[in-house]
């Protein structure tokens, strides 16, 4: 029986990146064995509401738009893009939600900025670094990431994996400050620029990575594992009311 994964649209105001980048976590989550279930980014919170109810994991996509600074106490400056007030709202309801019923939660690039800034971290609003975090969407291996020992995100390695993964990169931002409970899994070897968080929990999936697993899924096992571990946790999830939610 298939799980069900809720996935906000990537943007309200680009139809185009929509199209573009929607269909390769639609693709990830089919082939891993599960149903993605849009939420529109338009809907009222009740219709929200009612579509979560229905799903069993929560995954953030990445997005052109940026993390409004005001979330994290900060001064726009001129280098930060411009936000997505409709994203940024979709993302609270299902934070809410997967951290109220105890969802797993899979974040990816913006998704996990989003996830940081949530659980009240910080980001670096324009990365100046020598290594090169936005080559663009066609070179597969960017850069080399060190994955923390002990961490969840290790125990989805693959065991043929030798060395430090080489992962894409697309991303202006980064994690500054590491939110409320979650820990570094990975960081970037080259800058030591934080590349993975996770929750500090054993009983809960809840992982933020910066590159774009759902780009590289055919052609990386590291990517498969990812989406396999996500939608495994969501199909032995448990209807959970969490008495003592995590205070954002």
């Amino acid at each position: 029986m298939s799980v069900f994964i809720a996935i906000p649209e990537p943007t309200s105001r680009d139809a185009e990146y929509n199209r573009r980048s929607l269909p390769l976590y639609l693709s990830a989550l089919r082939a891993s064995g599960a149903t993605p279930i849009l939420i529109p980014l338009h809907e009222s919170q009740q219709r929200v509401a009612r579509l979560l109810s229905s799903v069993q994991g929560v995954l953030l996509p990445g997005s052109k738009y940026d993390v409004d600074p005001e979330r994290y106490g900060e001064a726009r400056i001129a280098a930060c893009g411009e936000s997505d007030a409709k994203r940024a709202a979709v993302d609270e309801l299902l934070l809410q939600d997967a951290f109220g019923m105890h969802k797993p939660v899979l974040g990816i690039c913006h998704g996990a900025q989003a996830l940081n800034v949530w659980l009240n971290g910080s980001l670096i609003q324009d990365l100046s670094s020598e290594v090169n975090h936005r080559p663009g969407r066609e070179v597969e291996k960017a850069h080399p990431v060190r994955v923390l020992e002990g961490s969840r995100l290790a125990g989805m390695l693959p065991r043929s994996q030798k060395g430090d993964p080489r992962v894409n990169s697309s991303h202006h931002q980064a994690i500054a400050t590491v939110g409320d409970h979650l820990c570094v899994s990975a960081y970037s070897t080259g800058d030591s620029v934080v590349e993975a968080v996770e929750l500090e929990s054993f009983d809960h999936f809840v992982v933020g990575v910066q590159w774009h697993p759902e780009r590289s899924f055919m052609q990386s096992a590291f990517s498969r594992s990812i989406f396999a571990g996500f939608v495994q946790a969501a199909m032995i999830w448990e209807p959970r009311l969490v008495e003592e939610p995590i205070e954002v």
